[in-house]
Parts: structure tokens; sequence; C-alpha cells
């Protein structure tokens, strides 16, 4: 089953926390959250996040996720967090409001040394200093990391199977055109055995012109020369190679797999042989076949371009 790169994904959660304590009583706080998961084509794996501060270990968790589901594209990873808080919607953070102390002392210290009498500052004139009173939040660390990282995994799976259904779809398009490829090659040979009679009658009527108007032209000279076009005109490789690309394209769409590079290797290859079968067609019908599989061609590679 070959896997597309364009595909959407998204995964709600929530949970309940509960942080403080002591003093405080404590604040319960609902925790939810959303992942959203975007992949489009891409050379290689390329993973862009745009995750929340506050929950540590999650940016190498997510990644660590990625390759268990994809192995190309670009993919896109955000996450949003909405936090209710109840039973209390404010707490002190510890760490910052020593930190005030500190600065309120050195700054006493100081008055004291240089003659100048400061007043006492008062709790609520550290409660004021920025930072040291916070909305309580909870889900901190580990204990948000698991459910965050559980539901990712969902989303991810997800993701993975929307690349598969859309996989589908493109296998269906690309055996149609390989089909396309594999007609129109046959309709070549046909018309190359066709203008096999019609490039007789042109060398016989250009040897004869040529007779008529050069005296003394070696007969077999020109007729060595017109083999020699003979050859340079001839699209049995042309023909032998776009079979057996088409083959090696069938085969791949079978095993399924990561198969995009080899398939747009292919399609490189195939378009090679198209020009080369154009410029050698010296027909109009064998002309518009050429120009025909071309017109297939870069169809199909617009197509594998988004195959994994």
């Amino acid at each position: 089953m070959i896997r597309s790169m364009t595909a959407f994904a998204s995964q709600q959660g929530n949970a309940d926390f509960k942080t403080g304590g002591g003093q405080t009583g404590g604040v319960t706080s609902d925790t939810s959250w959303t992942w959203e998961v975007r992949s489009v084509n891409g050379r290689g794996l390329d993973v862009k996040l745009r995750l929340p501060d506050g929950t540590p270990g999650l940016e190498v968790a997510v990644r660590g996720c990625v390759g268990n589901y994809v192995t190309r594209g670009n993919i896109t990873i955000g996450l949003r967090l909405n936090r209710a808080q109840s039973d209390g919607a404010l707490a002190i953070d510890p760490a910052r409001m020593d930190m005030i102390l500190a600065a309120l002392d050195a700054v006493q210290e100081r008055a004291f040394d240089t003659g100048v009498t400061l007043g006492q500052p008062t709790a609520a004139d550290v409660l004021a200093q920025r930072g040291v009173l916070v909305a309580a939040q909870a889900g901190e660390g580990a204990d948000l990391l698991d459910p965050l990282t559980s539901d990712l995994h969902v989303a991810l799976g997800a993701l993975k199977v929307m690349r598969e259904a859309e996989g589908v779809a493109l296998l269906d398009v690309l055996i149609d055109q390989i089909d396309q490829i594999t007609v129109l090659t046959a309709q070549a040979v046909v018309a190359a055995k066709a203008r096999i009679d019609a490039t007789k009658a042109n060398m016989a009527a250009a040897l004869a012109r040529v007779m008529d108007d050069a005296t003394g032209a070696d007969p077999d000279r020109v007729a060595q020369e017109l083999a020699l076009i003979a050859v340079k005109t001839d699209i049995t490789e042309e023909i032998d190679r776009l079979g057996a690309h088409v083959k090696a394209a069938r085969g791949l769409l079978v095993g399924g797999g990561p198969i995009g590079r080899k398939l747009d290797f292919l399609t490189q290859e195939f378009n090679r042989e198209a020009n080369t079968l154009c410029a050698k067609a010296q027909d109009v019908t064998l002309t518009q076949i050429g120009l025909a599989l071309k017109a297939v061609i870069d169809q199909m590679r617009e197509q594998v371009q988004n195959v994994e």
C-alpha cells in the first residue's frame, strides 16, 4: 500500500490536576488540549513544532513519536493548551518572591549604609511585584507530558490512516497513467512499423534526386548515408526502455511502502525516452504519440510528488 504525503488530523484531550496546598488550599485546574497535525509533500522528513512553554521534555517526546508513523513529508505539529482554574485563581511563585525579598533586603542595607531611612515594605508591596502573584497552573512537567504524548500518538495514527486512504486514491490514478503509457507505447510500435514503408519511399525518392542532380555520385556511398539516417531515426531502444520502465513502476506500486523517490526517478526516465522518441520521430503520427506520452508522464510526475 502506498501512502500520500498530504493529510490532516487532530485530537482533543483533557485532565484534572491539583496543585498547591497548605495555606493556599490548593488549586484544581481542568486542563484541555488540542493537537493538530498537518503533512504535505517534501523531499525528506521535516518536522516543524508549535508547542507552548511549560512542559519539559515535550519537544523531545514529540520528535521521537513522529518517526513511528511517517518517513517523508513536511510535518507541522501544533498544540493548544487551555487551563480553567477553580477553588482559587491565584498562587504565589516562591522562587520569584524570594528574589524580590532578597532585592528589598539589599536595598534596605544600602540605604542604611548611606544614611537614608526607608519605610518597611508591606506584604502588599511584595505581592505587587511582577511575577510574585500569578495565575495558578496545573499539569506541569511529567503530570501533563504523559497524557499529551498519548493523545499525540492518536493524532499521528489518524494522520497515517488518512495518508493511506489518500494513497489508495493516488494508486488508482497512477495505475491509470501507467496504463495510458503502455497503450501509447504500443501505438508507437505500430506507428514505427507503418513509418518503414514511407521511409523507404522517401529514401528512394531522395536517392533518385541525388543521382539525377549529382554527376558522378557513388550510389553505394549515398545508400550508406541513407542507412545511417535510418539508424538515427530508429526508436527500438526507446520502446524497449519505456516497456522496462512500465514494468518497474508496476512492481513498485505492487510492493508499496515509501516508494516516492524511486517513482520520481522513474518519471524522469520516462520523460527522457519520450523526448528522444519525439526527436527521432520524423513522422507526424509518431510525433503526436510522443507528445501524448510527454503529457501523461508530466501528469504522473505531479502525482508522484505526493507519494511518500
